[in-house]
């Protein structure tokens, strides 16, 4: 039992501990707050302190005609720091001026709310204000002239931070192909598949966080300033583009279609110039929602007899003049019937009309008693053509082929026969059109590629040849067999709706049922694809197109019908923009030809002919016109240059076509001398702001 001495002890002993322990801890906060006080600040600071990144200006894509397809458009976040001394002399005087000029820049706020604001803020000596996020240049430049801001920021307080957007001139035109590229989300198109190239290198910059979770600033001395991307030339010619997304467009919404798609390749190289993807929406308008023609792999229907036709030929197992009977247009294989769209079907028939007209009885009687023995050798020789590999394109989502062997679970006795016209395999509308390119270039296959160049401050970086994936797919003498067969088409079989008078063109029609899903094609709803895919001018192709509009609704199915018009409006106004592939001897409707008498200026002829005393008749008054000798006479008539039209120029003197027509928004390219005989982009067709236009003289 303790004594009142030992109690006593121990409250000493205690008092003593506390004691040294309350002197430990003052000792401890002298060194932290006098002698290692600049140390633990600099503790505090590297909380707050960091380096962060400073976005680089992402490079453009242009099309081939040197316009803007994708580009990064600087936006502003203007700040303001109230605490800059030099405000105190001249914030009281000039802010009610201040506030006028921001409500008259922006609108959303009143006078009296930006002044209470910015009268608020200056109270609080707030280092870091939020004035306004995401404005343009223009909008920046006359903010800059305005009371207490023209003082810039040592003086006023002006805080600038630059940012970009980034925006497509063309909004819809060639925007799923264009792509996009977000950290985050997954990239598509040539904005992701060139991404290294575009993104720039990213700068440094020293951040403070201040009140609010706010990040600012340090000094503009501790940045590491970022490098701009490299730019992109794209293989599209973005007239082009525009006539096919708009043939597209009329098209699909005439047969209340589904979806549709449009590539343009050329021939030589592979280089695609244009390509068009719409899909119908909720509301029931058309939107680039998904790149069709890459991604989408399906039955390709009798576009594909072209290779099945092309097997035959080469094993040697066939003749374009073998004869096949039609048996009123229905065989059958196995339990299943094959028939013929034409009822009826065509009687005795050989090969090449068989083909001509699209036959499905015909083709695959020849194609199953030639390889029915031997069905591998048949899936080998398409793969000859590489229609079962990838394109291996830059561009992500490239849709899978799928030609299936012999020996796949589901091959059945029927397969064959069926696989001849198009069904039982998968393609997608690109790999289906570069395989009729590679006929067009007489067997030589191109990769389809989607960039020309690399560019960086104008100057040429990295140019992307043309590639080659085979250099023959096939015997000339296949070719040959078969090109005559792709012209009879258009000339006398199932697209003969595609004819004109102007240029020939050689392709195939395919009207494909469309499987649904478990259902397979049964049902009393039956969905069906159109496509039609071909190149021009026949003789000397310079480029390839497919078409391809899935469930046309409006009762109207067949290819030549719904697929065949688009191609038509394609290939019709390419070729009329196009001179250097004009044939010199045909008709020219589609390139205008000159009068005898130039046109121009209504001012500058009647001038010239009351000089010369010539009469002149002029029933309208207008600028600009085209004169017509009649006698003696000369009958001066209106041009029909209407407002955002391509105007017409044939007939006129150098300078009074390119006056006119750079006034239009167009850049004008000079092929000759003398009077304007063509003009690549037709007359009265919808201006493209700074696209190019070609014109001839003679």
């Amino acid at each position: 039992m303790s004594t009142p001495k030992d109690i006593l002890w121990r409250l000493r002993i205690l008092y003593v501990a506390i004691c040294i322990f309350g002197l430990a801890i003052l000792v401890k906060a002298f060194s932290i707050g006098v002698i290692n006080r600049e140390f633990w600040l600099s503790k505090k600071d590297k909380a707050t302190i960091k380096l962060q990144p400073i976005e680089a200006i992402r490079g453009n894509v242009y099309s081939t005609d040197g316009s803007f397809l994708a580009t990064s458009i600087p936006i502003f976040d203007i700040r303001i720091d109230f605490r800059v001394p030099y405000l105190k002399k001249i914030f009281t005087k000039e802010v009610d001026s201040l506030a006028l000029c921001l409500s008259q820049l922006f609108p959303e706020k009143s006078k009296e709310q930006y002044k209470l604001e910015l009268k608020k803020e200056y109270r609080n000596k707030n280092g870091y204000y939020l004035l306004k996020k995401d404005i343009r240049f223009n909008d920046l430049k006359a903010l800059k002239q305005f009371p207490i801001f023209r003082k810039g920021r040592y003086k006023g307080g002006l805080v600038i931070e630059q940012k970009s957007r980034r925006e497509m001139p063309f909004k819809q035109l060639a925007s799923r192909t264009l792509g996009r590229y977000q950290a985050g989300i997954k990239p598509i198109g040539i904005e992701g598949a060139y991404n290294d190239y575009l993104a720039g290198v990213v700068g440094k910059r020293l951040m403070q966080q201040i009140s609010g979770g706010v990040w600012k600033p340090v000094n503009d001395k501790f940045e590491i300033e970022p490098r701009e991307g490299q730019d992109i030339v794209s293989t599209l010619d973005v007239r082009v583009q525009d006539v096919a997304q708009n043939a597209l467009l009329q098209q699909l919404k005439l047969h209340n279609a589904k979806s549709g798609c449009v590539i343009l390749m050329e021939v030589e190289t592979g280089y695609v110039r244009a390509i068009a993807n719409l899909g119908r929406t909720a509301d029931s308008s058309y939107y680039e929602n998904y790149n069709y023609a890459i991604g989408s792999s399906t039955e390709p229907g009798s576009t594909f007899k072209l290779a099945s036709l092309m097997a035959l030929f080469e094993d040697g197992l066939a003749k374009p003049t073998d004869i096949w009977d039609t048996h009123g247009g229905k065989v059958v294989f196995g339990r299943r019937i094959m028939s013929d769209s034409h009822e009826g079907g065509f009687g005795k028939i050989n090969l090449n009309d068989a083909f001509v007209l699209s036959s499905n009885t015909a083709i695959s009687q020849a194609v199953n008693r030639a390889y029915s023995s031997n069905p591998q050798r048949f899936i080998d020789r398409i793969k000859k053509f590489h229609l079962h590999q990838p394109l291996g394109i830059e561009l992500s989502g490239e849709g899978a082929p799928m030609i299936k062997d012999a020996t796949a679970k589901t091959w059945s006795g029927v397969s064959l026969p069926w696989m001849s016209i198009g069904y039982e395999s998968q393609l997608t509308p690109l790999q289906i059109l570069s395989f009729y390119n590679a006929v067009a270039n007489n067997g030589r296959m191109m990769k389809p590629q989607f960039v020309e160049e690399i560019r960086s401050h104008g100057q040429s970086v990295e140019i992307f040849k043309p590639i080659v994936i085979d250099s023959a797919i096939c015997s000339p003498a296949t070719i040959a067999k078969v090109k005559p067969m792709l012209e009879g088409v258009v000339e006398r079989g199932t697209a003969s709706n595609l004819k004109n008078e102007h240029f020939k063109i050689g392709g195939k029609t395919g009207t494909a049922q469309v499987a649904l899903g478990s259902s397979g094609y049964g049902g009393d709803s039956k969905t069906y694809q159109a496509s039609f895919v071909g190149y021009f001018p026949a003789d000397k192709p310079k480029y390839s197109c497919i078409v391809v509009i899935t469930a046309p609704s409006n009762g109207i199915y067949y290819a030549n019908l719904v697929a065949g018009p688009v191609f038509k409006e394609v290939a019709d106004k390419v070729y009329a923009q196009s001179i250097e592939i004009q044939d010199k001897n045909s008709k020219p409707s589609l390139a205008l030809d000159a009068p005898k008498v130039k046109n121009g200026k209504a001012s500058d002829f009647n001038d010239l002919f009351s000089k010369m005393g010539v009469k002149t008749i002029q029933t309208e008054e207008n600028e600009w016109v085209r004169t017509e000798v009649i006698g003696k006479s000369v009958r001066i008539n209106d041009l029909g240059n209407g407002a955002s039209m391509v105007p017409n120029v044939t007939g006129m003197g150098l300078r009074d076509a390119v006056f006119l027509l750079e006034n239009s928004g167009l850049r004008v390219r000079v092929m000759g001398k003398g009077t304007v005989r063509k003009q690549s982009q037709p007359a009265g067709s919808r201006i493209i702001k700074n696209s190019q236009i070609t014109i001839q003289l003679t």
